[in-house]
C-alpha cells in the first residue's frame, strides 16, 4: 500500500528555499497523485518545487467546501494500488483548518500509513512570536459571520482566557478582517492582549502584541492580507 504525505505549502509569496526543507522536494517530486484544494495553484506549487515535473502525467483530485465528500474513497484508489499520495493545502500544513482533514481521517480507518511533512504553520508560527501561553492555547477557527454572534463569541473567547489560562486563536476571511478587529477593540476589556500576525513568511509579515487599550490608538488595515488573530490576559 502506498504512502498518504501532508505536503505543506508557503503560506504567502516567500521563498520556497527558505521556508520549506530540501527533503521535501525529493518526495514531492516522486509522486504522481495528488489530492488538492485547487488544480490551478497546485500546479504552480509543484512546478516552483521542480521544474522538471511534468505536470501532464500528474494525476490531481481536487477536495475544497464544493466536494462531495462521498467521493473521498475514489482518491484513496492509488494508495490501494501501491502508489504514494500527496496532499497539497492552498496555504501552510494540509488537514489543518482544512478540508484534506476528511481524506487523512479515511486514511486513518483504512490503515494507510499518513506521513506529514516539515512546513509552515500560521498557528504555530504566531503563537511562537506572540509571548503568550503556549502550553495551553486553543485554535477556534473562524468566527460566526453574525456581528452579534461574533460578539458574543468574542467574549466567551475572552473568558475563556481568563478562566484557563488558555490563548485563543482564530481567523478570518482577509476581506473581512477590518471588520472583525473593530468589534475586537469595541468588545474587549482594555487590559485583554491581542497579537495580529500578519502575512506570515513573506515580505511583509508583520507581528505585534499590544493590549486592546492600546491597539485602539494605533491606526491598522489588515484588509485582503492573511491573518491570523490571539488574545490573552
Amino acid at each position: 500500500m502506498g504512502v498518504l504525505y501532508l505536503i505543506p505549502t508557503t503560506l504567502g509569496d516567500g521563498n520556497l528555499q527558505d521556508i520549506l526543507p530540501m527533503g521535501n522536494s525529493f518526495i514531492i517530486s516522486s509522486l504522481r497523485y495528488f489530492i488538492v484544494e485547487n488544480i490551478r495553484s497546485a500546479r504552480r506549487f509543484l512546478k516552483s518545487v521542480d521544474k522538471s515535473i511534468s505536470i501532464d502525467d500528474i494525476c490531481f483530485y481536487e477536495l475544497n467546501e464544493h466536494t462531495d465528500r462521498s467521493g473521498i474513497d475514489v482518491m484513496l484508489q492509488p494508495l490501494y494500488e501501491g502508489h504514494s499520495v500527496g496532499i497539497i493545502s492552498e496555504a501552510g500544513c494540509p488537514a489543518i483548518a482544512d478540508p484534506g482533514a476528511d481524506v487523512v481521517a479515511l486514511a486513518q480507518t483504512k490503515n494507510i500509513e499518513v506521513v506529514p511533512l516539515v512546513g509552515p504553520s500560521s498557528i504555530i508560527l504566531s503563537l511562537m512570536a506572540s509571548g503568550f501561553n503556549g502550553q495551553n492555547f486553543a485554535f477556534v477557527g473562524y468566527l460566526p459571520i453574525d456581528k452579534k454572534a461574533r460578539i458574543q463569541r468574542l467574549k466567551q473567547l475572552e473568558g475563556r482566557a481568563v478562566a484557563e489560562n488558555q490563548t485563543q486563536i482564530f481567523i478570518e476571511a482577509p476581506y473581512r478582517n477590518n471588520q472583525l478587529l473593530q468589534d475586537i477593540f469595541s468588545t474587549l476589556q482594555p487590559t485583554t492582549k491581542l497579537c495580529i500576525a500578519s502575512e506570515l513568511t513573506t515580505t511583509e509579515q508583520y507581528i505585534r502584541t499590544q493590549t486592546i487599550s492600546q491597539w485602539r490608538h494605533i491606526q491598522v488595515d489588515f484588509n485582503k492580507k492573511n491573518t491570523i488573530f490571539l488574545i490573552y490576559k
